[in-house]
């Protein structure tokens, strides 16, 4: 390497980041090799990569031998039983004192002073700030990532503090939990060897680090970019410290231009990890403290908009590399930093995914829960699945003898060393901790659900509670109290076989989307947006546009709260609409997803906060102010402008013109043409960029003026639900007269026969919604006879729906 006119040349013990690659792994580990590779093949594509060197792995062999204590170690790994932890502590804490007093061979001492000398040069000080990072041979590989199993250590200046850090980093490999991991992954002691990477300290005390993964790590969908992010030293995010940040980013679009940042979630970030000269830990030599967060700053995002599209890119390019490289897709785990005295962002590491990356989908399991309980608590949830048992609180290591296999481990956080009751544990919930925290990291790769992040759990569970630990219900992980029932759905997706009718699936809530993905479908007939509106956006658009009118009070208080990151408060009811919808859509892409415009009804709308003061009061709202004619009208115009402009940016800044626009509940030919009008003064044109417009066929004058309706819209779903009340006349929230709410009456079967007809005719698509397809047999035949193009149904009905339609359209094609 050379340094101001100068060359520093590798060495048996040294080699520089830049003249390593990834065949490199046997002398250099895992950590150092991926450094190398990514400084060598990305540096030139403009990933910044902090500068340093790695210590062999020849170089351990020889302070191993020249302390001549090899079969010492190995005696006493030999004498340990593993199925005593004391044992295990015991013989681990012998082997750690032992390398900690040996002493450096004096040629190795003198190539890492030479290195370290340069490296302070290149950094224009006497003494450069350095991160010394263990990096072992059997790290990070395709199998077990050995999460956290060996030790860093972060501001290390001076060359007696550098090599006190290295001969830590030699003793954490045989840390008690390091020895237990390989007993499990079955990897023998006799083939471990130890690098030690030297690299230059980024200033994120000063600015903010995290983590971020090519692949969504909850559900294993392949198409985002997950960043988590929050201030200070990057430790605080792998440890579990912070519930931090988190930034989802769509990567098909983004690499065409697109600025696709589908979902931002601010963190609590209470805390931060930073540099302190004042306190030591055990090294006698490392100064990192944690401090508060100032209030201001927990409320604000931690990157900018323009910094989370350049992580990403950079996310990319290095999946991108490494997919090449290895010759089959490799999803990314990488650790990254911002500098707080130059602003620039770095890449400190990066590994494969061990989780998801060498996983198909070959079944399914679908874990739902029949019923919701009391909710005790909930975080972000990893994996999918629902588990049940007796609570367990450790807030102690020395307590840790106490959990017994099957129960629920509840702690504050976890790190490498919980990893002895880890595998026990029926479900993992956490106080801290976002979705690359070790509980997050380790819960999936044991496949056992986890709720991090909850902040409260260790004060609100109580040991041998029974609860229902639930993941399979978004991206919020509940945790219910008592044993709430569930299901479990085992789709075969190698089995799945082909149907002329188009299967699609009716999804409201897109914390879902990624997992529902995985189903077999042909897009998403129905994207409610009134979930969106209930659990994402939770404002009346209108109160947002009139917020200084608002009375004060308790609801005013709420949107206030909500919106205050926000310049102009509407901002917020656009960017949380966009978001949730782009969740969708990005699940989906390149299928179409339709997206319906807002159906509540006047007293549903009176429920969103500030909504009261918005709503007329209505005597049958099922047949009053809902639909198509608020769209238009005066008192709703400038939410509806909100809607536009939210669908308008998932499209256009975030690229997904897979978003379809579906109208609901138009009465007549003329309102229909008047919302045309409407969407394309909002930037809504049918026809640009693709852009097609439905409506839904629910009302009977849908169906008599068919023909009317096809020259304004590119095709119908027809509401099956909606439009059953009102060709019988039948109010289908009344309990009184439900017996004569049938869908299958001949009445209706007729209406839907005849748009069918002719919307087939007129060469516009036509689908259906409602559940009647999914509920009887004999209606989804009917239906499919008629040649109906496209049936949406739940998610849970997707599967037997698909195999029943398979069936029929076999029969039909035999008779």
């Amino acid at each position: 390497m050379s340094i101001k006119g100068e060359v520093c040349n590798c060495t048996d013990y040294v080699l520089w980041f830049n003249q390593i690659t990834i065949e490199d792994i046997a002398i250099v580990g895992g950590k150092n090799a991926s450094l190398g590779e990514m400084m060598k093949e990305l540096s030139p594509f403009g990933i910044n990569i902090p500068n340093g060197f790695a210590i062999t792995s020849l170089a351990y062999e020889q302070f191993i031998n020249f302390n001549n204590i090899r079969d010492e170690i190995n005696n006493k790994i030999s004498q340990i039983n593993y199925s005593d932890l004391s044992s295990i502590k015991e013989n681990s804490q012998y082997i750690r004192n032992l390398i900690i007093n040996s002493k450096i061979p004096y040629k190795y001492k003198k190539e890492v002073i030479t290195a370290y000398k340069y490296l302070s040069k290149d950094a224009e000080v006497d003494e450069v700030d350095v991160a010394v990072r263990s990096s072992a041979n059997i790290e990070d590989l395709p199998l077990a990532s050995f999460a956290g199993q060996l030790d860093t250590y972060l501001n290390i200046k001076g060359v007696d503090h550098l090599f006190n850090a290295i001969k830590y980093c030699y003793a954490s490999l045989y840390t008690e939990r390091a020895i237990l991991y390989r007993k499990e992954m079955g990897y023998e002691n006799d083939n471990i060897s130890m690098s030690v990477g030297i690299q230059r300290m980024v200033r994120s005390d000063l600015a903010c680090s995290g983590v971020m993964f090519t692949i969504d790590p909850k559900s294993g969908f392949k198409k985002i970019v997950l960043i988590s992010a929050s201030y200070g030293l990057g430790e605080s995010i792998v440890q579990g410290i912070v519930n931090p940040d988190e930034y989802y980013v769509f990567k098909p679009t983004l690499m065409k231009g697109y600025k696709p940042i589908i979902q931002k979630r601010i963190g609590s970030k209470d805390i931060k990890l930073i540099y302190d000269v004042q306190s030591e830990n055990v090294l006698n030599n490392v100064y990192v403290k944690n401090v508060s967060v100032p209030e201001d700053d927990r409320n604000k995002y931690v990157l900018s908009d323009n910094e989370i599209l350049l992580l990403s890119q950079w996310a990319c390019l290095i999946e991108e590399h490494y997919t090449r490289r290895n010759g089959r897709y490799t999803p990314m785990d990488i650790e990254w930093a911002k500098d707080g005295l130059s602003d620039k962002l770095f890449i400190l590491q990066a590994r494969p995914e061990t989780v998801h990356r060498d996983k198909s989908k070959k079944t399914i399991e679908i874990f739902q829960i029949k019923r919701q309980g009391s909710l005790l608590v909930e975080g972000k949830a990893i994996g999918e699945k629902i588990s049940q048992g007796k609570v367990r609180v450790i807030k102690d290591l020395q307590q840790i003898d106490q959990f017994q296999p099957g129960e629920v481990l509840v702690v504050e956080k976890t790190d490498p060393d919980w990893e002895p009751i880890l595998k026990k544990a029926a479900a993992i919930v956490t106080d801290r901790g976002g979705r690359t925290c070790h509980a997050a990291i380790v819960s999936r790769e044991l496949g056992v659900p986890a709720v991090v992040g909850t902040e409260t759990a260790t004060k609100v569970l109580r040991d041998g509670m029974v609860v229902t630990v639930c993941c399979a219900e978004g991206e919020i992980g509940k945790v219910y109290e008592g044993e709430i029932p569930y299901t479990i759905e085992k789709i075969n997706l190698v089995e799945i076989p082909s149907t002329k009718t188009k299967i699609l699936i009716n999804i409201g809530n897109p914390q879902e989307a990624f997992d529902f993905s995985f189903l077999p479908n042909d897009g998403v007939g129905l994207a409610r947006e009134e979930f969106l509106l209930t659990n994402y956006v939770k404002v009346h658009p209108m109160a947002l546009v009139n917020f200084e009118k608002l009375r004060e009070g308790t609801e005013k208080t709420k949107i206030r709260q909500l919106t205050q990151h926000y310049p102009q408060k509407t901002d917020y009811f656009v960017e949380k609409l966009a978001e949730g919808i782009g969740m969708i859509a990005a699940a989906f892409y390149p299928k179409d997803v339709i997206v319906r415009l807002s159906d509540f009804k006047s007293n549903e709308y009176a429920n969103l906060l500030g909504g009261v003061d918005f709503e007329p009061v209505e005597r049958n709202p099922m047949i009053g102010f809902r639909g198509a004619s608020r769209y238009y009208h005066p008192y709703y115009r400038q939410g509806f402008a909100l809607e536009c402009m939210a669908i308008k940016k998932a499209r256009e800044s975030f690229g997904l013109i897979n978003i379809k626009v579906m109208i609901p509940f138009v009465r007549t030919v003329e309102e229909g043409k008047r919302v045309i009008e409407e969407l394309a003064k909002n930037g809504l044109r049918k026809g640009e960029n693709g852009l097609e417009i439905y409506m839904m066929c629910e009302v009977p004058s849908n169906v008599i003026l068919a023909e009317a309706f096809c020259e304004i819209f590119d095709g119908f779903s027809i509401g099956s639900n909606d439009l059953t009340q009102f060709v019988l006349g039948v109010d289908r929230d009344s309990e009184i007269i439900s017996s004569l709410y049938d869908e299958r009456n001949e009445a209706v079967k007729r209406m839907i026969a005849t748009v069918i007809q002719v919307a087939k005719e007129k060469k516009r698509k036509i689908g259906i919604c409602g559940e009647a397809p999914s509920n009887y047999p004999d209606f989804l035949e009917f239906i499919i006879k008629q040649g109906i193009n496209s049936i949406s149904v739940n998610p849970n009905s997707v599967y037997t729906t698909l195999l029943k339609v398979s069936e029929i359209e076999k029969n039909i094609e035999k008779t």
